[in-house]
């Protein structure tokens, strides 16, 4: 039946198969699931971070990144991120951490935080699809990304205080 409707069709059974994977892969990619480069569907836990600034209290709404293939991934191939929302990666222990742009499509603020929470180190306006790795000159527990331009609209500084519930 279905060779009869290709037939009739004049397409073959090697062109359909390819029609069929690539309208496959862009469901995927247009249902905002992210997945990453093997193939795999990568999802992040939310949670929530308050940054502590001379200015007050910013909570931010986060996705974890706690795992090789979510710190992979990140916050590649994404378009846009709320003022407000924002990735954690988690590394478990302070080690000397390297972060970089590729495939990345917006410009973001990093900051570094240790195992205390402390702000130790901050990158502002980072270069969208760059491969410049971005590194704190000291060991850090965690990396928390926002939006280009919130350190600078909240006045966040090195020192500053991030609570979550993975800092002591």
């Amino acid at each position: 039946m279905i060779d009869r409707i290709f037939r009739s069709w004049k397409i073959t059974r090697r062109a359909a198969l390819r029609f069929a994977g690539v309208l496959a892969v862009l469901c995927v990619v247009l249902s905002g699931t992210p997945v990453h480069a093997d193939g795999q569907t990568v999802r992040f836990a939310e949670s929530e971070v308050v940054v502590h600034t001379v200015n007050g209290a910013h909570p931010f709404k986060v996705e974890m990144a706690v795992d090789d293939a979510q710190r992979a991934l990140g916050l590649m191939y994404r378009r846009d991120l709320a003022p407000d929302r924002g990735m954690l990666f988690d590394f478990g222990r302070e080690i000397y951490i390297s972060m970089w742009m590729r495939n990345t499509f917006i410009p973001l603020d990093m900051l570094f935080i240790g195992a205390d929470g402390r702000i130790g180190f901050i990158r502002e306006r980072t270069t969208p699809r760059s491969l410049d790795t971005i590194e704190a000159p000291e060991r850090n527990r965690a990396v928390l990304e926002v939006a280009a331009g919130t350190v600078a609209r909240l006045g966040i500084r090195v020192g500053d205080r991030v609570e979550h519930a993975i800092f002591r």
